[in-house]
């Protein structure tokens, strides 16, 4: 399968990442365990997830997602088939969350402890941290690659001014470089990270792994009105989709995937993979057969005029 490089990192990936958000949530401990080993078997080899999956399911505290990983990695003996990627900076406690100096060394000990493993490949920034100076942020990361804890560095969430002036500083003080942007960027979704921060990713050579790549669920082409909401936990945010823009994506995605014998969310993550500066889309899934049916989205390759059907469909 084809790999691509995360920014200017060592880091090589195939060209679409597992979502590991729904750990703990919506997929139990050992539907995880299946989900990762066909995962790896299917030739991907990049996992997101953050400390704080999944704090906001009734009786978790956040770190689920990550023990989870890291239970699955030390049963399989698999870690050096993959590509780990965590965050910090999410609110775990009142006194947990943020990107100082003091926390980040708090925040890394306990991903490595859930993880079980001794380094992060790729450490995000989860939010901007506001209250803390640019410069700490990145002297706290500088600690962390010198101590072996993480090898390279991410951003997702940010201002693109914060951002740039992430990248800057980093260049003038030899501190670690943000190698990727994890934005929120979908067919539907694609005003701000076009507008935004396409030229920065393009100027710095960051590499793009974003979320919500499927529109929480919507470009699978489940969600066509009102009554189908009930068919997941996610379906009442499927309201703001239901509208001309997005039905008139529906139709392009429903062409597109008739003429390629493919499903729309294949489709979806296709256009995605087959945009420029893109390196790997996040997807989820919460059975293997719905991994499988994502999977095959990094082996289609959809030509010129599916992709301007889709452009123009989906045009802001």
């Amino acid at each position: 399968m084809e790999k691509r490089t995360i920014g200017r990192s060592d880091l090589s990936v195939a060209p679409l990442a597992f979502g590991g958000n729904v750990f703990g949530w919506t997929v139990d401990e050992s539907t995880s365990f299946q989900l990762l080993d066909a995962f790896v078997d299917a030739g991907f080899n990049l996992i997101d997830t953050a400390d704080v999956y999944s704090k906001w399911v009734p009786g978790n505290q956040g770190g689920e997602s990550e023990t989870i990983i890291g239970k699955w990695l030390k049963k399989s003996g698999k870690r050096d088939q993959v590509i780990i990627a965590t965050k910090l900076g999410s609110e775990m406690a009142p006194d947990k969350k943020g990107l100082s100096k003091a926390y980040m060394q708090r925040a890394v000990d306990a991903s490595l402890q859930r993880l079980q493993t001794d380094y992060i490949d790729l450490y995000q920034s989860h939010y901007d941290d506001l209250d803390t100076p640019v410069q700490e942020t990145l002297e706290g990361f500088d600690e962390l690659v010198k101590a072996g804890k993480i090898r390279f560095i991410g951003a997702s969430n940010f201002s693109p001014e914060r951002l740039i002036e992430s990248l800057e500083v980093s260049a003038t003080s030899n501190y670690p470089v943000y190698q990727s942007l994890q934005p929120e960027y979908n067919l539907y979704d694609r005003q701000k990270y076009e507008t935004e921060y396409e030229s920065i990713v393009t100027k710095y050579g960051l590499g793009v792994i974003g979320y919500f790549s499927l529109a929480s669920g919507f470009l699978t082409g489940k969600y066509r009105s009102e009554a189908d909401f009930a068919k997941s936990q996610r379906g009442q945010g499927m309201k703001k989709y239901l509208n001309d823009r997005g039905f008139r994506i529906l139709k392009a995605l429903d062409e597109v995937a008739e003429q390629y014998k493919a499903t729309p969310a294949q489709v979806s993550l296709a256009w995605l993979i087959a945009r420029p500066g893109i390196t790997a889309p996040i997807a989820s899934a919460t059975s293997v057969e719905q991994l499988h049916d994502i999977a095959r989205a990094a082996e289609l390759t959809v030509d010129q005029a599916a992709i301007e059907k889709l452009n123009t469909a989906s045009a802001w």
